[in-house]
């Protein structure tokens, strides 16, 4: 393969860092109903085809130029995203503008295109997330998955936009779909290794080949390990640190001239010493003044490392963990009938999570304990038919889910809680006794099926005109149960009424209530129609509507207590109900070597998930329910310049428009919170008065959507000879930037994010088979927040997590 070659990939999507990869030797466009599984031909054989200059997709479950599907799509190869240091989710947001990733830790994480798929900080065992996750045609239905680093992929599809036909349920907001290397007939393997300040190394590795002429395996495995970003003074450690290793095997059988199989089973685990978010300001509430965080530190004698949040400070007291393990294993089988291939997936995987939190967020002892491991299985099963007729494709299909949740969390509080929580005219504020030692068990199960058949065709009225109709109609099926027992510091069970003074206290701080055999089911339709047009060769014009859902679940948090009575009308949430619209065009011109795509869209959401509070039950206790509805529109430009094999150039840029059209009982904002019990929605009162315990949040932001974002960057390279070796020298720019968004369920003043701009560099030397290169990261150093959040007790404490400072390091691979 020569270095020339390097000019035929062009990014044909959203992500035009494409335009970096390089091509392999030249392989015709696949025809027909060619499926995923076409990919076992070579890792790149299939996904990159050098002869039509474009990108493969499989993002209609066919193989497919990426220019020629009517779904906006965002497509990274392994060298984009390995030069890019895009090892996870996280890092993949920064060059896709439409892609959000939140995270305080790997359960309470959250992954958003176009803004929709998981409010901020809305971690539920029995609700679903937006956006569908699949590796290698599995569907994972945890998001901790995203945490992880990719593990010996080829390339990572975002599709925005609802994906309810093929995709299945909970595809409100798009769905990322990320496909592996495949087995190899021929021997081929690859290295990677990378080391940076704060202690960072990362290593890759990947073996393929034969075992016969029939049999072929692929093992791959990485680690990657990091010093934390902030400094602990109570523990004199490093916290908020990487520690990550995944192990993957894979194992393709050809049976037949028309059947094989690929055996899959993969292993990761996460296990450093994080999670925790530190001071970043005090925000006055409506709570009384010596209920508020400088009157409460100052009783107790207690001043934070530091309140500028960039000297990455902390004295936390409580124990760091966040031992994420996910694991598991597949069986696709491929048979080639009649004129298209049949398809099962059969998967089978599971997900440990054990933490230890700090959600005092302090160095004062008021929880010390503060954790919910959970333990789940998961099987998966797909058969669906791929085929052509005379004028159309289509696919049609079956899939099976079952899930299997066990939680069992604990919360316990220590000798500073009395002060903490407990109002000063109280004399039992001073006594440390009354919540020391006060602990919550709780135990949280849920059993969820889901089913469902769908059909997607794409008709050919003529040659250049193309309609496609697709439908999935699904089945919800979930049990559940939320028990959560309180005991004092001597062990004795806190009722759930009455009680002394000091039972009724504890009562408030923890609050025991159960409930069981909790169910939801519930049918629901999801359908689309795109109408397609091609006038010429390399211009797309299409529109799209699509009506889809997101599944509704059950409060597996908690829910209302009133008169020691748990409220189980609010346990069931009802499902989200989507209706999209969509117009986009995608384009190459000037010999393909410049592709510009454009997208509008509007997004409306009735029944969106949320966290609520109920005025009419008087209680200051959110749960999860319904919002009234939400809208989400915008537009979407991409455009990628290659006009030289030297040089390539891609911007990126989206709009978004954003709000809440109806919710009139949400959370209050933490400055109009805190100051009574009455159900007032409205203005806030003065300090310790009946201040609103829910608001109308109507027409403002939702949480996590940037107005404006874009990435942006290129790549020069010139030839030349280094140590007998022909190739070239590179130099590389990339650089997003997003405006100001909302940290916050209810838009509050104390969370907004500024917006920010981040750079990032590299220089190196390839060749065909050798890399190497130095890349900095935050070049300018910036000072931002990946996200605030409010704190228990509506003292006013703001804490957050600073983004990353400059990093910098140097990588090194082969490949043979």
């Amino acid at each position: 393969m020569s270095l020339s070659k390097l000019a035929l990939t062009l990014l044909v999507t959203t992500t035009p860092i494409a335009a970096y990869a390089q091509s392999s030797d030249p392989v015709p466009a696949q025809q027909g109903p060619s499926t995923p599984g076409d990919q076992d031909r070579g890792e790149e054989d299939v996904q990159r085809s050098a002869a039509s200059s474009e990108i493969i997709v499989t993002a209609r479950r066919r193989l497919e130029q990426a220019q020629d599907v009517p779904i906006p799509i965002s497509v990274v190869g392994v060298k984009e995203l390995d030069s890019t240091g895009s090892f996870n989710v996280q890092r993949l947001q920064q060059i896709q503008p439409t892609l959000q990733f939140y995270s305080s830790n790997p359960r309470n994480s959250s992954v958003n295109i176009r803004g929709l798929g998981a409010p901020l900080g809305l971690t539920n065992d029995g609700i679903d997330q937006g956006v569908g996750v699949y590796i290698d045609q599995v569907y994972f239905s945890r998001v901790a998955v995203a945490t992880l680093d990719f593990l010996d992929i080829q390339q990572v599809e975002t599709l925005r936009g609802p994906q309810g036909t093929l995709y299945g349920k909970n595809t409100v907001a798009g769905a990322i779909n990320i496909t592996s290397k495949a087995p190899s007939f021929t021997f081929e393997g690859r290295a990677e290794l990378t080391v940076g300040n704060l202690e960072f190394k990362q290593a890759k590795a990947s073996v393929s080949g034969p075992l016969s002429d029939t049999v072929a395996v692929r093992l791959g495995a990485s680690t990657t390990s990091r010093q934390g970003t902030v400094y602990n003074v109570a523990s004199g450690t490093y916290i908020n640190g990487q520690d990550n290793i995944g192990i993957r095997g894979a194992l393709l059988w050809k049976v037949s001239d028309t059947l094989k199989l690929t055996l899959s089973g993969d292993y990761n685990r996460q296990n450093p010493n994080c999670c925790a978010q530190i001071y970043v300001r005090y925000g006055p509430t409506q709570r009384a003044a010596n209920r508020q965080y400088p009157a409460l530190t100052a009783a107790l004698g207690y001043a934070v490392p530091s309140t500028n949040p960039f000297d990455r400070l902390t004295d936390v007291d409580a124990e760091l963990n966040a031992l994420n393990v996910l694991g598991g294993a597949s069986l696709r089988a491929e048979l080639e009938l009649g004129n298209g291939t049949l398809t099962s997936v059969s998967a089978w995987r599971f997900w440990d999570w054990g933490p230890k939190n700090d959600r005092d967020f302090t160095g004062l002892p008021i929880t010390t304990l503060s954790q919910n491991p959970t333990e789940q299985t998961q099987f998966t099963q797909e058969l669906r038919y791929a085929g052509e007729g005379n004028g159309f494709d289509y696919v049609v299909g079956a899939f099976a889910f079952y899930q299997d949740i066990h939680t069992t969390g604990t919360q316990r509080q220590g000798s500073a809680a009395s002060r903490w929580l407990i109002n000063p005219s109280n004399a039992l504020s001073n006594d440390p006794t009354v919540l020391d030692g006060l602990t919550a068990n709780n135990d949280i199960r849920l059993k969820n099926f889901s089913g469902a058949v769908f059909a997607k065709v794409n008709w050919e009225i003529t040659d250049r005109f193309t309609l496609s109709p697709g439908i999935r109609v699904n089945y919800d099926d979930k049990l559940g149960s939320y028990v959560s027992i309180v005991r004092d510091g001597q062990g004795n069970l806190v009722p759930s009424t009455g009680g002394t003074a000091r039972q009724i206290e504890q009562r408030t701080a923890l609050t025991p209530q159960a409930f069981r055999g909790e169910k939801f089911r519930e049918w629901n339709l999801s359908y689309d129609f795109t109408a397609s047009y091609k006038p010429t060769r390399d211009i797309l014009v299409y529109a799209t509507y699509a009506h889809t859902f997101k599944s509704g679940g059950l409060n597996l948090n908690g829910v209302p207590v009133v008169a020691g009575v748990a409220q189980t009308q609010f346990a069931q949430v009802k499902p989200e109900k989507v209706d999209h619209f969509e117009i986009g065009a995608k384009t190459q011109f000037w010999d393909r070597r410049v592709t510009f795509n454009l997208t509008g869209y509007w997004t409306s959401i009735k029944d969106y998930q949320a966290l609520v509070n109920d005025g009419q039950n008087a209680t200051l206790r959110g749960y999860l329910a319904n919002a009234g509805e939400v809208r989400v529109r915008g537009i979407e430009a991409d455009l990628s310049f290659r006009p030289s094999d030297r040089l390539s150039l891609y911007v990126n840029g989206a709009y978004t428009d954003h709000e809440y059209v109806e919710f009139r009982n949400a959370p209050c904002p933490p400055e109009l919170s805190g100051g009574g019990t009455g159900a007032v929605i409205g203005a806030p009162g003065t300090p310790g008065t009946n201040s609103p315990t829910a608001c109308d949040i109507s027409g403002q932001w939702l949480p996590g959507i940037s107005n404006w974002a874009f990435s942006f960057g290129g790549e020069y390279n010139i030839p030349a000879n280094l140590l007998g070796e022909d190739g070239e020298v590179y130099f590389g720019a990339d650089g997003n930037y997003r405006s100001k968004f909302s940290s916050n369920a209810s838009r509050s003043i104390y969370t907004d994010i500024d917006g920010y701009a981040l750079a990032n560099f590299r220089l190196g030397f390839r060749t065909d088979k050798f890399n190497i290169f130095g890349w900095v990261r935050n070049a300018f150093d910036q000072e931002y927040f990946d996200l605030l959040a409010t704190t228990p007790g509506n003292t006013g404490l703001i804490a957050g997590n600073p983004g990353d400072p400059r990093t910098f390091g140097a990588t090194v691979s082969l490949s043979f």
